[in-house]
């Protein structure tokens, strides 16, 4: 670590390699996601729970998502 003075700041240089870091944080979440975890399922779970969000939406509400749609607020359909 290098440290050197200006007129009203220190500044600190640290180096890390955090790819070893990274690797172990990465091993670590697919442990605790154990071996039952199912990607495909859970993709289209969550494409279930948006259609399910924006279903029976009344004229207003669905005007408005149109709208954040066209904008690319808001993915289309089929597209969550």
């Amino acid at each position: 670590m290098t440290d050197r003075n200006t007129s009203d700041h220190q500044i600190f240089e640290l180096e890390l390699d955090l790819a070893a870091h990274e690797a172990r944080r990465r091993a670590e979440v697919l442990a605790a996601l154990g071996d039952n975890w199912d990607p495909v399922a859970v993709m289209e779970g969550e494409n279930d729970a948006y259609r399910l969000l924006y279903s029976g939406l009344d004229a207003e509400q669905q005007a408005t998502y149109d709208m954040l749609v066209a904008a690319e607020v808001l993915p289309g359909p089929g597209r969550a």
